[in-house]
């Protein structure tokens, strides 16, 4: 069960994809690939690297380094490979000696306007501007570097370019930066905050936030995508700089939210130097918010506790001890317990930020050390409604589908929850998806973010008065049956029809109505119909609820509620 946002998805199934295929030839290896592939896909799948600099497989493709280009027997000129897609019977080359001399020439570009420092670099070993003009072969530039005079002339450049120090934790170095435009599309593709653009034109062009302003002064919400993305060091975490660039890395579990995003600790002996979103994490895939890409300052802060602590009562002070002495203690505090006052004198309850390896070992302590089954977790205060809904109505309690399914959803309705603030990351998924065309409906008392976030707006935003979610479910179930817009095939084959008859009967009648609850709920009945329709017009429509749901004295009410009507349209 996910802590404190659950999902439900309707039924419908997402489209097919095709499975229409081409063959072709690159540097005379046969490789066939799914239709649209592009050529950069296709050389990667048959173990050719291309060349590249704007090109990520975190973003879409844009084609402006000019690094990555090919020749194609039979076709003009030198197409960039991210952007051109794969054709049944190509023939592609990826590596000639006109193409060596073409890229050679677009990274002397690159490097004529760049700081003297690569040495020194503080992304030294993890540039991949140095790695590509290693990979180009250039060993001199005839325009000079950082700004040089070459035959008595200077050349324009971007060197001398102050440095944005606002966020507490990157740096922004125009001086270093290639105009590769990544960072801006991390911030609209990945994070969909908008903060970043591109300023001016031709050579003037540079990446700024906001209006020409600094960082943090503009929109950014400091999730480190832009970081992420850069390929060179105009964006950097600013402990890299103090510390260096780290020697190896542990996967773990961001417990923040109840995301749970995976996250790299790259690290130096015991030290972390950053968090990276980790790119396999299933329910992240190499994005994170600014607590779980920046916020691990405890790790090191001088407050926190690093030794064991026990006193004999309240009243005495605290004393460090070792790890066995303190355990020992523990271990026969409980003992002595449970000898005085029975077995099941004590228990445990789980935070719900632990991770679920954790969350396994405080049970497993519980029934096998302490012997009885007095185990809990502080979820229950949360989704426990969501337990007892689902139990009843699905017969499962937990949601039917993860977050990556929010990509197949038509219509998103949203209620009783805020994913921008409290689940950031997900939120992130549901922005994208909603820019890709879904409509969306939020029932909630607030003007949350997703109401009229940019680019992606709520058709129809239901702010009906605290207390009234069921009487806001019936009506829209009402809707649903009387205007005929259930889904009788998938109910005949997937419901109880002892069940669902009542149900229908009961959601129904006229006292049910929108019209009948509007001085409740203090929604126009319009605009009730009006979101109803569109829910169940899907045809793949998601339902996201949250805890405005289930902390609530009705709320395995509206769980069920939910989940009723999900099942009906």
């Amino acid at each position: 069960m996910l802590k404190h946002l659950q999902l439900e998805i309707d039924h419908g199934t997402p489209a097919r994809a095709s499975v229409d295929t081409v063959t072709l030839s690159i540097d005379g290896f046969g490789v066939t690939v799914p239709k649209g592939t592009s050529l950069m896909r296709a050389a990667v799948e048959a173990g050719i690297q291309v060349p590249k600099l704007c090109a990520t497989d975190s973003l879409e493709p844009f084609g402006s380094c000019r690094l990555c280009l090919v020749e194609i027997d039979g076709r003009k000129g030198y197409p960039a490979s991210c952007t051109t897609p794969a054709d049944n019977g190509m023939v592609v080359h990826t590596q000639t000696p006109r193409l060596q001399q073409l890229r050679k020439g677009v990274m002397e570009l690159y490097i004529s306007d760049h700081p003297l420092d690569c040495l020194t670099c503080s992304a030294n070993g993890h540039c991949e501007l140095q790695d590509m003009a290693g990979v180009t072969g250039l060993r001199e530039v005839r325009y000079g570097v950082g700004g040089a005079v070459v035959d008595g002339v200077a050349g324009a450049h971007h060197t001398q370019a102050p440095k944005d120090e606002s966020n507490p934790y990157f740096t922004f170095d125009p001086s270093k930066c290639i105009v590769c435009n990544r960072c801006v599309r991390a911030c609209e593709e990945t994070q969909g905050t908008f903060a970043l653009t591109i300023s001016g034109r031709g050579f003037d062009s540079q990446v700024s936030a906001g209006q020409n302003q600094p960082f943090m002064d503009s929109e950014c919400v400091s999730c480190g995508a832009c970081v992420e993305a850069c390929p060179t060091a105009t964006l950097q975490e600013k402990t890299i700089i103090e510390l260096g660039q780290p020697e190896h890395s542990v996967i773990t579990t961001c417990a923040y939210c109840g995301v749970g995003c995976g996250l790299k600790a790259e690290m130096k002996g015991n030290t972390v130097v950053r968090m990276v979103p980790w790119k396999d994490g299933r329910a992240n895939e190499g994005h994170a918010c600014v607590k779980g890409r920046f916020a691990w300052g405890y790790a090191t802060h001088p407050d926190r506790i690093t030794q064991p602590m026990i006193r004999s009562k309240i009243t005495d002070p605290w004393r460090e001890v070792s790890w066995d002495e303190a355990i020992g203690h523990a271990a026969a505090e409980f003992k002595r317990i449970q000898a005085a006052h029975g077995t099941d004198s004590v228990g445990a309850i789980s935070s719900s930020r632990c991770t679920n390896e954790e969350v396994y070992l405080v049970q497993k302590l519980v029934r096998a050390g302490f012997g009885n089954n007095n185990v809990d977790t502080c979820a229950r205060v949360c989704h426990s409604p969501t337990g007892y809904g689902l139990g009843q109505t699905f017969g499962t309690s937990a949601g039917t589908q993860d977050f990556k399914s929010v990509a197949h959803a038509d219509v998103i309705v949203v209620i009783g929850a805020n994913p921008t603030d409290a689940h950031p990351v997900f939120a992130s998924r549901m922005k994208r998806r909603l820019r890709e065309g879904a409509r969306l409906v939020v029932i909630d008392p607030r003007r949350i973010d997703l109401v009229d976030a940019p680019h992606v707006r709520a058709e129809h935003h239901l702010a009906l008065r605290p207390g009234t979610n069921v009487a806001m479910i019936t009506a829209m179930a009402h809707v649903v049956v009387t205007e005929g817009l259930v889904n009788e095939a998938y109910v005949a084959e997937r419901c109880d029809a002892r069940s669902f008859a009542p149900w229908r009967e009961f959601v129904a009648r006229p006292e049910n109505s929108p019209e009948a609850f509007e001085a409740v709920t203090g929604v126009s009945a319009a605009d009730v119909r009006a979101a109803a329709r569109l829910y169940a017009g899907g045809p793949n429509s998601a339902i996201y609820y949250g805890l405005g749901v289930t902390e609530h004295a009705q709320g395995s009410t509206m769980v069920m509620g939910i989940a009723n009507l999900e099942l009906s349209a």
